[in-house]
């Protein structure tokens, strides 16, 4: 695994952009935090990305939405959902349309973990690597 891994937090809860890019920067990545999917989309970070945490419910354009936005324009980034509601249906939705994650606040570092290295060691061209 590439240590220095950008790894992009897109979520408009302010605790969460603060505290998980410290997290990541603890596992030895680099990571950039955005307050929306349309902040991380303006960035120019996107292409730079190797794996993508989101929040599923923000204002603005929903995380659901910037992974189709994302399909859309071909980006083959992978993504870790987080949220803080229980949906069984959309949780299958998601990981149907290609998630790595589906992971529910609060999670532990370690299942954090656990779904960064499978996003950084999947072949995202290939999906029966998932």
């Amino acid at each position: 695994m590439d240590e220095r891994s950008l790894i992009a937090v897109v979520d408009d809860d302010e605790s969460v952009r603060e505290s998980l890019p410290d997290l990541l920067r603890e596992f030895g990545f680099a990571a950039l935090a955005f307050a929306s999917a349309e902040e991380f989309l303006d960035s120019g970070c996107v292409c730079q990305a190797r794996c993508l945490i989101l929040d599923v419910a923000m204002t603005g354009m929903s995380g659901p939405d910037l992974q189709h936005e994302l399909l859309r324009c071909h980006h083959s980034v992978p993504i870790i959902f987080i949220t803080a509601h229980d949906d069984e249906a959309q949780r299958r939705r998601l990981l149907e349309l290609g998630a790595v994650e589906y992971l529910f606040k609060p999670f532990s570092d370690t299942a954090l973990l656990a779904a960064i290295q499978t996003a950084l060691r999947a072949d995202w061209n290939d999906p029966r690597s998932l």
